[in-house]
């Protein structure tokens, strides 16, 4: 790794040009947290800095956590990876796949041909999609008055599938399917079965997805970046804190360094910094391992540009998925090994956990549209730091 000075240098140029309004960056190896730095400003235009200890919306990153609560069901023999999901939550057995919209604009949907799975849904095989990249799903949602994800109702959730399950791989809602599953199968609202059975075992204790009066204080706000690449805060966009379903899509906030916890606990084989097992090793080497055949992960084409740009990692290099991870077939320029996990959250926070070189590291900014032009380039130039290039 670069020395602290340096890294801590090139994140400090990011904000004082402006390509970011905060940033907050964390390294670990196996052992602990290896770097910790935050610049910049929680809201621009407020005296809060950016702090590492600043509460951002972890957005996607959120499904990570829902898949090992997810796994722990696996392992406990109350849910199956491929056995059909409808038998744990009866609605996934009557979505259907779109086919189209009729002459008066309503959707046409048939019978899927095979029943979706809890390996579907951790993979994002099972034929959801989100408004963002599938202009379809938006048009679905306004002739059909569904109302988007980030409303936690739990009609956003009765959107059809736009393939047949296990035919290929598409971004979505998947991972909000499976919270349910963990629910239905431990009797329990996903926050709380988080709380007893992953973030409190891995003492992540400024996550949920309820922002409390202490976490309050320390929330960073998501900036809009304009055509100008001017950055403006929104005071008013956060997660409904009393809904309906709590999204194990995208629904946590949290700090950077708990997110750490979870990177290092997957570095560490499923064990705890103070030792506890919150997965067993051959689970975590099954969610490390590819887990959708041949399936190949594609660009994401936006749908909606204030809220996405197109959206693919290292383009031109293979991707597949394990169970809630991204995985690169090959190294990446930043050092990353080949068979590393990722993913990321919409409001530009990032994560990677390599498993070969016993490295990983989290990236918060709070920043829109995602895949933004400064702060995933920022992102990469943190990575490439961590592995001393």
């Amino acid at each position: 790794m670069k020395a602290k000075g340096e890294v801590d240098k090139l994140l400090k140029q990011a904000v004082d040009k402006g390509d970011v309004p905060g940033v907050v960056a964390t390294a670990t190896d196996r052992s602990g947290t290896t770097y910790e730095g935050g610049f910049g400003k929680r809201v621009l235009g407020q005296p809060a800095d950016m702090t590492p200890d600043t509460v951002a919306w972890m957005a996607s990153m959120t499904k990570a956590i829902t898949g090992a609560a997810a796994m722990q069901q696996v392992e406990r023999g109350k849910l199956d990876l491929d056995a059909p999901a409808k038998a744990v939550v009866p609605y996934l057995g009557e979505v259907g796949v779109l086919e189209g919209f009729g002459a008066d604009g309503k959707p046409r949907t048939r019978k899927p041909k095979r029943d979706i799975t809890l390996r579907h849904l951790l993979t994002h095989t099972a034929g959801f999609g989100y408004e963002i990249w599938n202009a379809d799903i938006g048009k679905f949602q306004e002739c059909m008055g569904v109302p988007g994800i980030t409303g936690c109702e739990n009609k956003a959730l009765t959107t059809p599938l736009l393939f047949d399950p296990g035919e290929r791989w598409d971004y979505g809602i998947n991972i909000d399917w499976a919270g349910k599953m963990v629910e239905a199968a431990s009797g329990q609202k996903l926050g709380q079965y988080m709380r007893d059975n992953v973030l409190g075992p891995l003492g992540m204790n400024d996550t949920g997805f309820f922002i409390s009066a202490s976490m309050r204080e320390r929330l960073a706000k998501i900036h809009h970046r304009g055509p100008d690449d001017s950055l403006s805060p929104d005071m008013a966009l956060e997660i409904p804190q009393q809904p309906e379903f709590e999204m194990g899509g995208g629904g946590l906030y949290g700090t950077a360094g708990d997110y750490l916890k979870f990177v290092r606990m997957m570095l560490n084989q499923g064990k705890s910094d103070g030792g506890d097992a919150v997965l067993k090793p051959a689970t975590v080497a099954q969610m490390s391992s590819n887990a959708m055949g041949s399936t190949k992960v594609v660009l994401l084409k936006t749908a909606m540009p204030p809220l996405s740009n197109d959206a693919e990692f290292f383009p031109g290099m293979e991707k597949q998925w394990g169970l809630t991870f991204m995985i690169n077939n090959t190294e990446a320029p930043t050092g990353r090994s080949a068979g590393s996990l990722a993913w990321a959250g919409l409001a530009n926070t990032y994560y990677w956990i390599d498993q070969k070189k016993g490295v990983g590291g989290v990236y918060a900014t709070q920043v829109l549209p995602f895949a933004d032009v400064k702060s995933l380039p920022l992102f990469y130039d943190f990575e490439s730091a961590v592995y001393g290039r």
